[in-house]
């Protein structure tokens, strides 16, 4: 399809939406509750361009490119309809930008900054307080939700376990849970998914330490709590992780569990090994690895020499990788010649 963006010509495939296309070519639309694994929703409203010849503005999230069509992406009209949405979801948002968790990663921060928007304009009754802390993982806030609905959707399309919905219409409409219990009391499973992606700083770890996202620097690192191999994105302040977040780019497609997504604190706590011991005269003693692999491989021998192959046994864990696991099993098997051989996930 041979589409014209801001006055220069470009070739997507059949299918392509008008905000993936213009992702493909640099162009940055701004927008709240698109996530490329969900099906478009267009709620936010706050991707449209003008298509010529289209009439009114349209959702770049949802709607497809078609040939000869052309696009612009910053008009005025487009500016002044980003500007009145954004100043609408403001204008019924909490401005607790100093104290707020999210400020610097706060989409909905970002988008005023850029189009302008220093505070809301319209004047009417703010939503109503709610607030629900009962899950041990995360809060709600609800009067800073957006009700862009990515919360709800990523619980529905790619948890499948639909905790979580919208209730009532209108200005009345906030996410929550069946019968109004809570989190606690619905069938969340604590994967902390939502959290992952909203956009506000409505779903906020209970975190421990306060820090900004301005402090931190991130680093791509594999969950150890099973053998998938999910990668996670650490958020480090000075020498210590602070918050989890799953990389999209992954084969987890920015999906976690509760314990790679909330279940890190172990990596600080001062009983925590951090070098290999080795006991000397009756005392474990810290140690490098290859004093530590050395006693291993010397002890091995001498076993294997003294009282054959059978006389070991290997138990290995489910937090290895499937690759780890692999090459316990063949050091039992083929290296040492014995069977003995188990794991902690076969019950």
């Amino acid at each position: 399809m041979q589409v014209t963006i801001n006055g220069k010509q470009y070739d997507f495939d059949k299918g392509t939406t008008v905000l993936k296309a213009c992702s493909e070519i640099g162009l940055d639309i701004p927008t709240l509750c698109n996530d490329e694994r969900l099906v478009p929703s267009g709620s936010c409203r706050l991707c449209q361009v003008e298509i010529e010849g289209w009439g009114k503005l349209h959702t770049a999230c949802t709607t497809q490119v078609r040939e000869g069509m052309v696009i612009h992406t910053h008009s005025d009209r487009v500016i002044k309809a980003r500007q009145d949405l954004l100043d609408m979801l403001i204008s019924n948002h909490p401005l607790e930008c100093l104290t707020c968790e999210k400020s610097g990663a706060c989409k909905l921060q970002d988008y005023c900054y850029e189009y302008g928007i220093t505070e809301g304009t319209y004047r009417w009754e703010m939503s109503k307080p709610y607030f629900d802390d009962t899950n041990p993982f995360y809060t709600f806030d609800a009067r800073k939700c957006i009700l862009c609905g990515l919360c709800v959707r990523v619980c529905d399309e790619l948890q499948g376990t639909n905790a979580i919905g919208f209730e009532n219409r209108g200005f009345d409409t906030q996410v929550a849970t069946p019968f109004g219990e809570g989190l606690e009391n619905s069938t969340c499973v604590s994967c902390g998914n939502c959290v992952s992606v909203c956009p506000v700083g409505a779903l906020e770890p209970k975190s421990k330490k306060k820090f900004r996202h301005w402090e931190t620097r991130t680093v791509r690192t594999t969950c150890s709590y099973c053998g998938v191999g999910c990668q996670m994105d650490l958020k480090i302040k000075g020498n210590e992780i602070v918050e989890v977040q799953p990389a999209f780019d992954a084969h987890n497609e920015g999906l976690l569990c509760v314990k790679g997504k909330f279940s890190y604190n172990f990596l600080s706590h001062p009983d925590r090994l951090k070098k290999p011991m080795v006991r000397k005269d009756g005392v474990l003693v810290e140690t490098g690895w290859d004093e530590a692999l050395d006693v291993i491989t010397s002890k091995m021998k001498e076993v294997k020499k003294e009282f054959g192959s059978d006389a070991f046994a290997g138990l290995t864990s489910a937090r290895c990788t499937n690759e780890d696991n692999y090459m316990f099993q063949k050091l039992f098997r083929s290296t040492l010649g014995t069977n003995n051989v188990d794991h902690c996930a076969r019950l």
